[in-house]
């Protein structure tokens, strides 16, 4: 299977697929596809046990030689990621784009925040580990730092990209501050402590959320 990415801003991801090639993604984020490529649900896909209930919201392509394609949802980057036992990655929630059959996709970490956070849905990363490639976009402009042992970088939840599983990872409050972005339950941030590397990104679905918000119609 060869992969290739298309475009600037907007980028996309082509892979050129091959009789025996198979990858994973979640159901809705394919873009477009060959006729020789088939989709198909299964009761291992990307990792998950347990039956066909474990594997809904999944699905993964197999067949060819033909073309499959996922188009980023943001303005931003696709980032393909190397990945191997004890070399695993913590993404934010909406980067999964897709994977070899050997990657495993879990969620990785979960915190509610307050119902004026992320919407009341919380605060999500995901994380990829296993053997094999995956793909993940990150969006706006990314920025990248090698944290030491001990070095710790506080950032706002909705810009944390990804990261290494070698760093640590929990999320802190500063106390006395409102922010009407977290409907004024406070300022959480993510604190990020080394050894390893993390990828920041400019903007985030909750940014951008906030941004068109006071331009959408009201009811009544």
């Amino acid at each position: 299977m060869e992969s290739k990415i298309v475009g600037t801003v907007m980028p996309v991801l082509e892979l050129s697929m091959q009789p025996n090639d198979k990858v994973f993604a979640e159901s809705g984020e394919l873009s477009w596809m060959s006729m020789t490529v088939q989709m198909q649900t299964g009761t291992s896909v990307g990792g998950q046990q347990g039956g066909f209930m474990s594997a809904l919201g999944r699905a993964m392509a197999a067949g060819g030689p033909g073309l499959l394609a996922f188009a980023a949802k943001l303005p931003g980057q696709i980032v393909p990621l190397d990945i191997a036992p004890g070399h695993g990655y913590m993404v934010h929630r909406h980067g999964f784009m897709c994977a070899n059959i050997g990657v495993q996709f879990s969620i990785g970490f979960q915190q509610r925040l307050g119902a004026g956070v992320f919407g009341g849905t919380g605060f999500r990363m995901q994380k990829l580990t296993g053997q094999g490639t995956a793909w993940v976009e990150l969006h706006g402009e990314v920025v990248v730092y090698d944290l030491q042992p001990g070095n710790t970088l506080r950032v706002h939840p909705g810009q944390v990209g990804m990261f290494q599983e070698s760093v640590q990872f929990n999320i802190v409050t500063v106390p006395g501050i409102q922010n009407m972005f977290f409907g004024g339950s406070g300022l959480f941030l993510a604190a990020l402590t080394g050894p390893g590397r993390v990828w920041l990104q400019s903007m985030s679905m909750q940014h951008l959320a906030h941004a068109i918000a006071g331009y959408l119609p009201k009811a009544g």
